[in-house]
């Protein structure tokens, strides 16, 4: 909740269920909380767990309320995307909380909108995490911005993947990104492809299969 000219505002995705994958809390090795992207749900990136095939993870993928988390796009000014944003951000953090796992042992992953949420959760609180995944995303801020200097990531590796074409992520801001993640500790493997569509590629698949099985 936060509160705004008119009193309380309710967190509207802290209201949504939140789906949950893979292997049991008890017997699963790690954790990853899995964010989808703009006019998507959960069931998107289960298809996309399904074709990462890592099943001895527990997954939780918070639920965006409308089925988007913000409603400008993140290369916008920050207050073009408020409240929603800070929302959002506190739905990712209620779903790491949940899964019970350190961070030591839990993996962020995102795609688009996702992708771009969970870069800002890593800005904005640096820790050091198991790892994350952030598929074709990048910081939020109009161009020219850069996000100012401020704790540290503590090696968390992170792969950074999106094609040069995306249409919705310019290849700048990954660009930008991958700087401004590496200044703050992280170490970075920035992947670029050639693809038209907006998705989730098989290069990318693997990638964050790798990462989900570096967890010990």
């Amino acid at each position: 909740m936060s509160v705004g000219h008119d009193g309380p505002v309710m967190n509207p995705h802290l209201l949504e269920p939140v789906a949950a994958a893979g292997a049991p809390a008890g017997s699963a090795r790690a954790a990853a909380v899995v964010v989808h992207g703009r006019d998507q749900d959960p069931e998107y990136m289960l298809a996309v767990l399904d074709r990462v095939a890592v099943d001895d993870v527990a997954y939780l993928l918070p639920r965006a309320a409308g089925r988007t988390w913000y409603p400008g796009r993140f290369t916008e000014p920050e207050a073009r995307n408020q409240p929603a944003l800070d929302h959002a951000l506190a739905a990712i953090e209620a779903a790491v909380a949940a899964t019970g796992f350190g961070l030591d042992r839990t993996v962020l992953v995102g795609f688009s909108q996702g992708a771009c949420l969970v870069t800002e959760l890593l800005l904005r609180a640096p820790r050091r995490f198991a790892g994350a995944a952030l598929l074709t995303g990048g910081f939020f801020g109009p161009p020219g911005y850069r996000p100012g200097p401020g704790g540290s990531l503590e090696g968390t590796p992170v792969l950074l993947a999106s094609s040069r074409h995306d249409a919705w992520v310019p290849l700048d801001r990954v660009d930008e990104t991958m700087v401004v993640l590496r200044d703050r500790g992280a170490v970075v493997d920035r992947r670029v492809y050639d693809d038209r569509e907006h998705r989730v590629n098989d290069d990318a698949v693997a990638a964050t299969r790798e990462l989900l099985t570096s967890v010990r």
